[in-house]
């Protein structure tokens, strides 16, 4: 296909300062692939990105949640992939040190990133490595390949806290990420999941998207509620998908002896850990890991491909997570609502096509 000179994008000049825009649609360079972006999820990350924290440089075009169709290569890709659908992973791993050497990008030592420190998707076209590219199955749409990264991160974590059949998993934040880890959760076998936010709202989303029980912070006591349905033991595995101070309390304070804790939400402030919180860690031997991204290697896992297949099996289903599909034209002001919280929202998405 005939690829145009210029295209609509988003782009970030400074804090606050985010602009529609006319811009040079990009060639891809050796090794990478020319995307027709179809669907890109505003990441509850892109916010502050965007109005408080900024990128790591400016102007950037954010977006690192997205999916889209291949229609040009660069020197050294395989032209038999022009029209492939594909889900773009963002983590851009050097492929040198010790971590990428073993397969495991997330921990790469001096990775580049798409939205943050190179142009992503929130533009009609992006530039991206081939490798990068996770073929979509027939049957997945491109707002649900949109939904992999998020979902991703959710499995990823799970994976590395060893959610195991008969498991109570209680989850801090019910948003996106926190629903597609109740489904995760179910469909690894967790025999009971508890969903605990401030927002109602989330709470029914969460609801409807896996069989959970729901705690609303306002009303009652989450470690209180936990502990009396676990028999006063406390659950075995606590999900922190919040990022805020109190919720990274609770996580440890909610589990069992020899209980699980995976912090997963971007903190919004500095925490401090009670002394009782601490001594409760140690004498209770409380593992807690920490997770950012997910794997798109062969080792040891490939979450993006596993995402995929579940979504093709409907195992887990992403699409009432979306409840805003936004044109480019409207970006800005689907920003500043999220910002706001002007309406209910769990993804945005911005659709292409």
């Amino acid at each position: 296909m005939n690829t145009p000179e210029k295209m609509k994008a988003l782009v970030l000049h400074g804090l606050g300062d985010i602009r529609l825009e006319e811009r040079v649609v990009p060639r891809p360079g050796s090794g990478e692939a020319l995307v027709k972006v179809a669907a890109a999820g505003v990441c509850g990350s892109d916010i502050p990105r965007v109005f408080t924290t900024g990128a790591h440089r400016h102007p950037i075009i954010p977006g690192h949640e997205f999916s889209g169709s291949v229609v040009e290569v660069g020197h050294g890709v395989d032209a038999a992939i022009l029209g492939l659908r594909a889900a773009v992973a963002p983590l851009i791993p050097c492929r040198k040190c010790r971590y990428c050497e073993v397969g495991r990008f997330a921990l790469c030592d001096d990775y580049d990133y798409l939205g943050s420190r190179r142009d992503g998707g929130f533009a009609e076209y992006c530039a991206a490595p081939a490798q990068n590219l996770v073929p979509i199955p027939a049957g997945v749409s491109m707002e649900a390949a949109a939904m992999v990264e998020p979902s991703g991160v959710a499995l990823h974590g799970l994976r590395l806290i060893r959610v195991e059949p008969g498991d109570f998993v209680a989850i801090f934040g019910a948003g996106p990420v926190g629903c597609m880890i109740a489904q995760f959760a179910a469909s690894m076998g967790a025999d009971r999941i508890a969903v605990i936010d401030v927002e109602d709202g989330r709470l029914s989303s969460a609801a409807g998207m896996a069989k959970c029980e729901t705690i609303n912070p306002r009303r009652s006591d989450p470690i209180a509620a936990l502990r009396g349905m676990t028999d006063g033991q406390g659950v075995d595995v606590a999900v922190e998908a919040a990022g805020v101070p109190a919720t990274l309390v609770a996580s440890i304070e909610c589990v069992r002896k020899l209980g699980r804790v995976l912090l997963l939400g971007n903190p919004a402030s500095d925490a401090t850990l009670p002394k009782a919180t601490i001594s409760r860690i140690l004498r209770g031997e409380i593992e807690i890991r920490g997770t950012w991204n997910a794997d798109f290697n062969r080792i040891p896992h490939h979450d993006w491909a596993t995402v995929l297949d579940a979504f093709v099996r409907g195992a887990v289903n992403p699409d009432p997570a979306i409840t805003h599909r936004v044109g480019i034209e409207n970006g800005v002001s689907a920003l500043l609502m999220m910002r706001d919280r002007t309406e209910f929202h769990q993804k945005v998405m911005i659709c292409f096509s």
